[in-house]
């Protein structure tokens, strides 16, 4: 074996084990060090488990580097290997840089609570922090892919011989992908002025339903089926919907019922008062009946409540509309909805109207 494959194997099993021991003592620190003083040990875990590949691979790269600049290797290999472990090193950190993002919104996320009842501005922080982690991830990637090409001579200059033409090609490419460009600059704006939100209520292509993701391109409504419908992110600037949490979750509902002329209307109330104070659906804000349309054999009762989420509003109108029919049928069977019809006794008799003089 020639001296310098001896040599190069010694200096770089000393930089493994180095690069070992470093990262291992990472290792060590968070495990037992950060989830006593900083964090929880389930993020502790979720780092860890972000990290523990590219930062591991980052360390050994940086090491052989290390080791490759003490070594006396042919020419062949003494010019390919800085070059191959830049590259590596380019991609390592950029990958590292991008579970950092992450890392990063897990961290938001976990401090701002989108499960608790007032959840506005936990869902205008999760909202924002998911699309700022995308464009961040699009743009560690872009000057990645820059940075390994720039490393080649002949892209570097081809890149100088392009700097006199890009704006004709930035025109050109401008044309070219105006739609990404559009649905790019879209997501900025929706995460920007926010006007929907993650987990807010809407209603999109007569579906009600809840926003589940949000990305730069698509939004994923979640269906109360729980089918998934996948819309542009410019659907939400360019067309109207309704969004029953833009401001909060609180929201009232109607229950109608059909009864006869005949029917009790203040015992109604009294009745769905009852009903409404009975049950934990209600948020105690909004509670009354009202006649709200007569035609020629009915009146229409409206029943108009209140509860703090959409979700808990659909139940309790269910709710109030069951007992209202309940207590229709048990307590007043005759005000059910009739139809009336006078028969003429004469008619009846068989005897003919007299005609007038």
């Amino acid at each position: 074996m020639e001296k310098w494959m001896t040599d190069s194997a010694l200096i770089l099993a000393l930089a493994l084990a180095a690069s070992g021991l470093a990262y291992w003592g990472l290792i060590l620190l968070s495990k037992y060090v950060l989830p006593k003083r900083i964090l929880s040990p389930r993020l502790v875990n979720h780092i860890m488990r972000s990290l523990r590949l590219p930062l591991g691979l980052l360390v050994v790269s940086f090491s052989i580097g290390g080791a490759v600049t003490l070594m006396e290797l042919p020419e062949v290999l003494g010019r390919a290997a800085p070059r191959t472990l830049t590259v590596l090193q380019i991609i390592l950190m950029a990958w590292l840089a991008v579970r950092v993002t992450g890392i990063g919104r897990e961290l938001v996320m976990n401090a701002f609570d989108i499960t608790a009842k007032d959840n506005l501005q936990a869902r205008k922080i999760h909202t924002q922090i998911r699309v700022v982690e995308q464009i961040l991830a699009a743009l560690i990637s872009f000057f990645a892919i820059t940075a390994v090409l720039m490393t080649f001579d002949k892209v570097r200059q081809l890149g100088v011989s392009l700097l006199a033409s890009a704006g004709v090609m930035g025109i050109i490419l401008g044309f070219a992908a105006q739609k990404s460009i559009a649905t790019l600059f879209a997501g900025i704006q929706i995460a920007l002025t926010q006007p929907i939100r993650v987990d807010d209520v809407v209603i999109v292509e007569r579906e009600w339903g809840w926003i589940e993701e949000i990305t730069l391109t698509y939004v994923v409504v979640r269906i109360w089926d729980l089918r998934r419908l996948i819309l542009p992110i410019t659907y939400f600037l360019d067309k109207p919907f309704e969004n029953w949490t833009r401001v909060s979750a609180d929201i009232l509902g109607t229950v109608s019922v059909f009864t006869d002329y005949t029917a009790p209307v203040g015992e109604f109330r009294a009745e769905v008062r009852r009903i409404c104070e009975g049950s934990e659906l209600w948020d105690g804000k909004v509670c009354g009946v009202q006649v709200v349309n007569a035609s020629d054999t009915t009146i229409e009762v409206r029943a108009l409540v209140s509860a703090s989420d959409s979700s808990r509003c659909w139940d309790l109108r269910c709710l109030v509309r069951e007992k209202m029919i309940d207590f229709l049928r048990e307590k007043h069977p005759a005000c059910m909805p009739r139809t009336r019809v006078l028969l003429d006794p004469r008619t009846a008799a068989g005897r003919p109207e007299a005609s007038p003089a």
